[in-house]
């Protein structure tokens, strides 16, 4: 798995419309009305990587496995909703699990589409947003820490902590500002995400817009970005009109559409593009005459946690792995001309996985 990703939004901003077609799926049903999404849908799509193919020409490979992506689709959000309003906050708990939240922000004007607010205004929609997340994580917090701080008054050192880390937590929020502000150290990051904080996930905006911004935005997404510029978000322009209709085509309309309103890729792979940035995210292959597979890891990742991608006993008996970048593979016409070449290498504990490299992995059962 690459990631998920929940989709969150005030209602009619196309969110909807947006995960059918990134799904390339009829499975939420789009409609011009508030909260035509009553249940959390869950999708998933194959990340597009033009390497694979090319692996799996050179190892005959009988299988090509990409990895995915899976996108949760929520009802449409409201100011209020921490309080009990519109369909209140039952929706939370399924994106807590995810690993970045995209934020779909009605970038468009049409009058025969309301707003659940009565105008168009994205900056706006983020900030009720962000503002319910951030009421949402302050009650989840404060009901917590009641029974946490009578259990640290007694001497329990892991409640002590758990309630020092939550207060980190309190203290932004109660500021008015997200969670994922906080000054985390490396020992605390487990516990830290055991929280499952709303807030503390990176976020990713959405600009919706219609097909005449698709290439060159408008007043609307150049607000966002100065915005996301501010917070260290990323920012992705999506016509989910124009995706909507690209989930009908096959490849070779898909690319001719594409070409004919100037844009070089859908929005699929710049919404998966942005959430690898933000995420800080690389991929490894592993091939063979079986199967050519993607694997997804953070940078910095060390080689015996990318084998533990694969299967938790290679990570726990790693010995070492053979090397070989994806440029080299191709350059010398797969696995033996490369290893004829001398560009094999073998690599242990420490070795940093770097994104293409083609890894083979030696453990001890």
């Amino acid at each position: 798995m690459g990631f998920t990703c929940g989709i969150v939004g005030l209602p009619n901003v196309g969110k909807s419309t947006l995960f059918n077609a990134l799904t390339r799926s009829a499975a939420a049903q789009a409609a011009n009305y508030p909260f035509c999404t009553i249940e959390p849908n869950v999708g998933e799509v194959a990340v597009p990587d033009a390497r694979l193919g090319k692996l799996a020409a050179l190892s005959g490979s009988a299988e090509v496995i990409p990895t995915r992506i899976s996108f949760v689709d929520i009802a449409g959000l409201v100011r209020g909703a921490s309080k009990g309003e519109g369909l209140g906050n039952q929706f939370l708990a399924n994106i807590r699990e995810v690993d970045a939240v995209a934020q779909v922000l009605r970038c468009f004007e049409d009058d025969d589409v309301t707003h659940v607010e009565g105008g168009v205004d994205p900056l706006r929609d983020a900030e009720i947003i962000e503002t319910e997340l951030m009421l949402a994580d302050l009650e989840s917090l404060e009901k917590r820490l009641v029974k946490l701080e009578k259990k640290a008054a007694t001497g329990d050192k892991e409640a002590k902590r758990l309630v020092a880390l939550m207060r980190k937590a309190t203290d932004l929020l109660e500021d008015g500002k997200p969670a994922r502000l906080a000054d985390i150290s490396p020992v605390e990051e487990k516990a830290w995400k055991g929280l499952q904080l709303l807030t503390a996930k990176p976020v990713l905006y959405v600009c919706n817009v219609d097909e005449q911004a698709a290439v060159s935005g408008n007043a609307h997404t150049e607000a966002v970005q100065r915005m996301a510029a501010e917070t260290g978000a990323q920012v992705v322009r999506i016509s989910a009109r124009i995706e909507e209709e690209l989930a009908q085509l096959n490849d070779d309309e898909r690319t001719e559409f594409l070409a004919e309103l100037g844009l070089a890729e859908a929005g699929l792979e710049r919404l998966i593009g942005a959430g690898y940035r933000l995420l800080d995210l690389i991929t490894f292959f592993t091939t063979g005459p079986k199967e050519t597979r993607a694997w997804t890891v953070r940078r910095g990742a060390k080689a015996p946690q990318a084998a533990g991608v694969i299967h938790s006993d290679f990570e726990k008996g790693f010995i070492r792995a053979e090397v070989i970048s994806h440029d080299d593979f191709i350059a010398h016409g797969g696995e033996a001309g490369a290893k004829e070449a001398g560009k094999m290498r073998l690599e242990g504990k420490d070795y940093e996985v770097a994104d293409g490299d083609v890894m083979h992995f030696r453990f001890a059962t």
